[in-house]
């Protein structure tokens, strides 16, 4: 019985993505595995960007600083 944890940010994923997200993993473990997909469990953990770092920084900080960034002109 295959176990899957996704871990991604709490930033605005849809139930549809999840649902995507599931969908697809599952048929991965059917497609290279074989495994049965009925058997096959996928949990989804979505983690606040408060409680994630990457590079020594958390991702709320490296988020606001990218939101902060002059635009360059075309």
């Amino acid at each position: 019985m295959p176990y899957v944890n996704i871990k991604i940010t709490d930033e605005q994923v849809t139930a549809q993505q999840k649902a995507e997200l599931i969908k697809g993993v599952t048929q991965l473990l059917v497609d290279v595995l074989a495994k049965n997909p009925s058997t096959t469990v996928v949990v989804i953990d979505e983690v606040n960007t408060d409680n994630w770092g990457v590079g020594g920084q958390v991702v709320t900080d490296i988020r606001r600083a990218m939101n902060n960034k002059p635009k360059l002109a075309n």
